[in-house]
């Protein structure tokens, strides 16, 4: 795959030194004024993704996000792809820019020069996520036998050799592989001592389990911000997919409205962005610091879910 690193026509032209100023992720989330909105976007396969992430970055720009961030593949199967989009993202956006690092099958030295490609391109933050092995969250994991055993280990990596803002995921459903909340809230005070400074939850469905998440990390000394990861539920195949891969739960409710009126692709779109309105809504109202939206890399629903906030008073950006 090739990408103009360069910005195209019409892209927004940045001195390094605007670059240079823009505040960090922690001290955007340490503004308890207003949430942050951030996007995840994937790495594009092929040519045409590449067009379809390009025009989905130019679009969600005028949404204003506070940063945005580009998924890594297990054993780091998209590396150089995904490094390739946060290149690109940097040209095209004044936002923050993350980029994902998993340790699954993966050496400490490998782990390192992907590190140092990022730092090369720029980037200040890192999301440090253990991974999942080739096969999703329920194959077991295997350590790789020059590798790191955890996401804690990535995170500590990363904070003992470069200069990054550091995010690790959280988990309001219970992870898949153990399914004990309390052994999450404890892996996440880890994270937070070993150089953690916020944290992005997995997809989930239910905000009980998110201020649950919440509670209960508060009640062992975890401060991470916890951000609310948010999907937009624009396809029901698709999404109970994902909910299935993650371990999230879709509750009957979500299920039975999207079903009245499953035989009509726009009106699926109108009552999931409805759906991830109200949840939204609930998040914030409930003292989330901030949404991240997982886009798969379309634009149209996370912008009107944005709109619909904005107009209810909850984007005070």
């Amino acid at each position: 795959m090739s990408v103009n690193h360069a910005a195209g026509p019409g892209a927004p032209d940045f001195s390094p030194a605007e670059r240079a100023n823009l505040p960090s992720i922690a001290e955007l989330l340490a503004d308890a004024s207003h949430p942050t909105f951030s996007f995840e976007f994937f790495p594009p396969a092929d040519e045409a993704g590449v067009e379809v992430l390009r025009n989905t970055i130019v679009e969600l720009d005028h949404a204003r996000p506070n940063w945005l961030s580009v998924t890594y593949g297990a054993s780091g199967a998209t590396r150089d792809r995904t490094i390739t989009a946060t290149r690109f993202i940097k040209t095209q956006t004044r936002a923050q820019t993350v980029g994902h690092l998993t340790c699954a099958s993966q050496s400490r030295d490998q782990l390192l020069q992907t590190l140092a490609a990022y730092s090369e391109a720029g980037v200040r933050h890192i999301l440090a996520i253990r991974g999942d092995m080739p096969g999703g969250p329920t194959v077991p994991w295997v350590r790789h036998p020059d590798g790191l055993a955890n996401a804690t280990e990535l995170v500590r990596l990363i904070a003992d050799n470069f200069d990054f803002g550091i995010g690790v995921a959280a988990f309001p459903d219970p992870h898949p592989q153990n399914r004990d909340p309390d052994l999450d809230a404890r892996l996440l005070l880890a994270k937070q001592e070993a150089g953690a400074s916020f944290a992005v939850t997995q997809l989930f469905f239910d905000a009980g389990a998110y201020f649950r998440l919440v509670e209960r990390s508060r009640a062992i000394g975890c401060t991470l911000p916890i951000v609310a990861g948010v999907q937009p539920v624009t396809n029901l195949a698709q999404v109970s997919r994902f909910a299935a891969l993650s371990g999230a739960e879709l509750p009957d409710r979500v299920v039975r409205r999207l079903q009245q009126v499953a035989d009509d692709p726009a009106s699926v779109r109108r009552v999931g962005v409805e759906i991830a309105t109200e949840f939204s809504a609930e998040l914030l109202r409930g003292g989330a610091p901030g949404l991240q939206f997982f886009t798969l890399n379309r634009s149209r629903a996370t912008s009107a879910i944005l709109a619909n906030l904005r107009r209810l008073g909850l984007d005070r950006r």
